[in-house]
């Protein structure tokens, strides 16, 4: 399912929702254990936990970039910066599983827009497969997810 995107008076909004048949405990370590992180999203580590801490992204050419965590409740939310932008990871327990909001607020839309959005919906897919113990091919998500978030923000831009 393709996150829906809305206009905000700052900007957009992406909300990307999962159902996940796994109590919240499991689903919040896949988001703050740096070993499950890894996993699911290489590159990304938390630092410091905690609101007011950080967590650290590899841009992969021996640089880190630094992003603040803004929101952080234990087996509820976390949140950071990603550039311009704001991440948040909400959880809230349903009948023995997960329901998993992801929001990020954009500020404006770029031609890199449906590429962060399609890589944040692999992982959000990896992140679950990981817990349901089976495996994604990221490549092939990737170049299927694209082409549906490159339309729909080209949509957002008419």
């Amino acid at each position: 399912m393709t996150a829906e995107i809305t206009r905000t008076e700052k900007g957009y909004l992406a909300t990307f929702d999962r159902k996940l048949s796994h109590d919240i405990e499991k689903v919040w370590q896949m988001l703050t254990d740096n070993d499950k992180i890894h996993q699911w999203f290489a590159g990304l580590q938390i630092e410091e936990p905690g609101k007011g801490g950080h967590l650290s992204f590899d841009m992969g050419n021996g640089h880190f970039e630094k992003m603040s965590i803004t929101d952080f409740e234990t087996e509820s939310q976390l949140g950071f910066e990603w550039g311009e932008d704001h991440v948040r990871f909400e959880l809230t327990p349903e009948d023995g599983e997960t329901h998993l909001r992801m929001l990020e607020s954009i500020p404006a839309l770029t031609d890199h827009t449906p590429r962060d959005l399609a890589g944040w919906h692999v992982c959000l897919d990896v992140l679950e497969a990981l817990l349901n113990k089976e495996s994604i091919e990221r490549t092939l998500e990737w170049e299927h997810w694209y082409p549906e978030y490159k339309r729909l923000v080209d949509s957002m831009s008419v």
